[in-house]
């Protein structure tokens, strides 16, 4: 597939300014200028953020409605239970938000829907069971700002409810005493990003200045509120870039035994942005997606080590599993793909024996290899769930809304959704999206390639690449940079992994370059030995048999000209 190479103005006045302000190379001081920073303060704060660069959290909507209700609940030793998510942000954010309250000294309780069973949210059969267990007040994480039918009901049954959440919502607010999100259109906070568990960590550092407590009391969570905010795939700028920056250096001396435990389990030598992303999250997500959410909950509460090392196991076994299913069900629909579907505008498709906790990232992966809008439903007998991505330029909800005869119900965003229809009415819903989708530009949209800077061998050098770690945590809005290097001979190119990657070595005059291209061994026989190239990709320090080179991580190649 195409790709379409899309470079940064330049701007050398500004990028020589900043190596001479901060003693960086040119590299690094190019991002740094592609990202907008400009004012000393700015870089400053992005490369080196304190704890003194947090806002006020009394700027939060309802921020002093909830910690006043709170703090009567701690003085009066009240019934209190937290209501969260089963995804790894809301784990985390029941995690920081209960043992906060315990060492206030309310022994708090917490209620997490089954993936499986109850779906995401706020339920009725939920509520009925708090109340009936006679909890004065419920605080939901990470959910709630949707929960309007929800929360009136608790409200009939003289339950009272705080809504913290950082999703976008709905025109009427719900009735609870206190609706803690900056995503409010009243909202005057100056950040409306952070994640679930980020709202909650504001949260405990607002009753954290009733009490007049040292900082440490709420900083010390930021090993967990780090392990949310980068799992929930929030951009990483501003407050966020904050909590990940401080909270990674937490992460790697972490006094939470389950977090250390998980990271021993998963072997992973360096404390980054990746091996959160790729190995503590996975795992935790693994358990809500397998129906085992308190598992991960367990995780991050148990002072015991022995119990830890446990769980830490059942969890990779989880997502060994989950790993299996996924498998299993993305080789299902590239099958149903190449036989019927390849040339439609986009993809949905069906079936009875997939794992609905498990088809989104199905459909991630599928929408990322061809490119396409792309919905995976699967049916319990006549009921179907189901989970959507999009791509850049392409509006998933909105495409949705514009053809709603044939769905149950659906949410989410741009860029991804949930959605059920029921199996009856499942052929009539993709011919009516397929046709909607036919009739946009959709043919028009190919990936774009953001690329940072143009790089030379005097740039293949390990302290210079080794300088761009500055830029952790990566992540949404703070992606890994992307370099070219042009007219590169092809030294030598070959297939791994029974041709799923691709291998090659370059050079440039007396220098060889190393590079991998994963899942690009498709492309081995697009190229042949002596061919003249342009690569894009990441720079990194390979270091292997006691020998260290730069390496390029590919994202793509083509021909030079």
């Amino acid at each position: 597939m195409n790709k379409k190479w899309e470079y940064y103005e330049k701007d050398e006045e500004a990028v020589k300014k900043v190596q001479e302000e901060f003693g960086l190379s040119r590299l690094l001081s190019t991002i740094i200028v592609n990202k907008g920073l400009k004012t000393k303060q700015e870089i400053e704060v992005f490369l080196n953020p304190t704890r003194n660069d947090f806002h006020d959290p009394y700027l939060m909507p309802d921020m002093q409605i909830a910690v006043d209700r709170i703090v009567q609940a701690i003085e009066n030793q009240e019934k209190v239970i937290i209501y969260g998510d089963y995804d790894v942000d809301g784990i985390t954010s029941i995690t920081v938000l209960k043992q906060f309250l315990a060492d206030r000294g309310l022994q708090v309780d917490s209620y997490i829907p089954n993936r499986l069973d109850e779906g995401y949210g706020l339920n009725k059969a939920a509520i009925d069971k708090i109340v009936s267990e006679k909890y004065q007040l419920m605080i939901t994480v990470d959910c709630g700002i949707s929960g309007i039918e929800e929360i009136d009901y608790a409200n009939s049954l003289g339950l009272e409810t705080i809504v913290t959440d950082h999703h976008e919502p709905t025109e009427v607010l719900p009735k609870a005493l206190a609706v803690v999100d900056a995503k409010r259109k009243d909202n005057k906070y100056p950040f409306n990003q952070l994640a679930g568990v980020g709202v909650v960590f504001k949260l405990t550092q607002a009753i954290s200045k009733v009490y007049n407590l040292d900082e440490k009391e709420y900083l010390k969570y930021l090993d967990i509120v780090c392990v949310g905010t980068i799992s929930d795939i929030v951009p990483l700028v501003d407050e966020n870039r904050v909590i990940t920056k401080l909270g990674l250096k937490l992460v790697e001396v972490t006094k939470n035994v389950g977090l250390k435990a998980l990271l021993n389990a998963i072997g992973y030598k360096k404390i980054d942005s990746s091996a959160i992303s790729f190995g503590v999250a996975p795992r935790i997500n693994a358990c809500g997606r397998m129906g085992h959410e308190q598992d991960a909950l367990q995780l991050f509460l148990t002072g015991n080590i022995v119990e830890a090392t446990n769980i830490s196991k059942k969890l990779n076994d989880f997502n060994k599993q989950r790993q299996d299913i996924e498998k299993r069900i993305f080789e299902e629909v590239l099958y149903k793909i190449e036989h019927g579907e390849k040339d439609k505008p986009c993809i949905v498709l069906a079936d009875e024996n997939w794992h609905h906790g498990v088809i989104g990232i199905v459909s991630s992966k599928i929408t990322e290899m061809y490119y396409k809008p792309s919905i995976l439903i699967c049916f319990e007998e006549n009921e179907g769930k189901g989970s959507g991505r999009s791509i850049p330029g392409f509006d998933l909800h909105d495409a949705l809304s514009k053809c709603p005869e044939h769905i149950d119900r659906f949410g989410g965003h741009s860029m991804a959704i949930g959605i059920s229809v029921s199996k009856d009415n499942f052929e009539s819903f993709k011919n009516d999206f397929e046709t909607y989708v036919e009739k946009t530009n959709i043919s028009e949209l190919i990936p774009i390639i953001k690329v940072d800077e143009e790089v030379n061998s005097k740039d293949m050098n390990i302290k210079v690449v080794e300088e761009l770690n500055m830029l952790e945590p990566f992540g949404e809005a703070n992606k890994m940079p992307i370099f070219m290097y042009k007219n590169l001979r092809i030294n030598s190119i070959r297939a791994l992994s029974e041709g799923k990657h691709l291998k090659l070595t370059l050079k440039d005059e007396g220098l060889v370059i190393d590079a991998i291209g994963f899942n690009m061994g498709h492309l081995v026989n697009d190229f042949l030995l002596g061919d003249k190239v342009d690569i894009l990709g990441n720079l990194e320090v390979n270091r292997f048999n006691g020998r260290e080179s730069v390496q390029f991580n590919l994202k793509d190649i083509r021909k030079s000209y």
